[in-house]
């Protein structure tokens, strides 16, 4: 199918971008990588009247070290993150779980903050960011806050960004050295998972004490409408 016909604006920063929104509010439509809005908009399940690209903004793209944490550009594609020597060192649960992800064609097309936002229940990434106590930056007319993974969350498909803001980067803390797994069970290869579990362990030098973190089994359509995170 065709999508119905929209206006398209394609700012090159994020204040032109919530210039955008806030002019034109729920008639408008942020598209990231587009593999999730593009075929809503070909199914005409949505129509908004205005598209606004956040793709020309090269201020959220990247990876970077931020200290103790990584800080990771919400329009940084799927495979730039997988293949970053800094996330493959500090946050090895993100690599691991991105090597599941879709196919080829889509890591390279969709975007690590796009996915996070689109809040699927059934995506690859929403276990790993709340196994490792992601925070997630978000901008708005009032300036940026920040949201802690288990509180970012909401429902099936709902975050806690507002109508007039925009997610602009997400740190992970760093997690050097703790081993990682990422495990889902589909039907058929690269089909959404119907269970996933992601989860980290390290061995502390104090004794046989052993710490581990993760999230337990969710599903994109019985289980639990978001990511879980378990405790230990």
């Amino acid at each position: 199918m065709i999508p119905a016909a929209f206006e398209y604006v394609a700012p090159t920063s994020v204040e032109e971008a919530l210039a955008a929104l806030a002019e034109h509010g729920d008639d408008a439509k942020v598209i990231a990588g587009g593999q999730s809005l593009l075929p809503v908009l070909r199914m005409r399940l949505n129509a908004p009247e205005w598209v606004i690209d956040l793709g020309r903004i090269d201020s959220l793209r990247g990876v970077r070290d931020g200290g103790d944490h990584l800080v990771i550009g919400a329009m940084t594609t799927h495979h730039d993150v997988g293949q970053d020597p800094l996330v493959h060192e500090h946050a090895l649960l993100v690599s691991k779980a991105i090597t599941h992800l879709a196919d080829a064609q889509v890591r390279h097309r969709g975007t690590f903050g796009g996915a996070l936002a689109h809040a699927d229940p059934a995506g690859d990434l929403g276990a790993p960011a709340r196994a490792l106590g992601a925070t997630f930056m978000v901008q708005g007319p009032g300036g940026t806050r920040e949201v802690p993974a288990d509180d970012f969350f909401v429902d099936l498909f709902e975050t806690a960004i507002s109508d007039d803001e925009i997610l602009t980067e997400v740190r992970v803390p760093k997690h050097t050295g703790w081993g990682a797994s990422y495990e889902k069970f589909v039907r058929i290869a690269h089909q959404w998972p119907i269970v996933a579990v992601a989860g980290e362990s390290v061995a502390r030098m104090t004794g046989r004490k052993v710490v581990v973190r993760g999230s337990p089994p969710r599903s994109g359509s019985t289980a639990t409408p978001s990511p879980r995170r378990a405790s230990g």
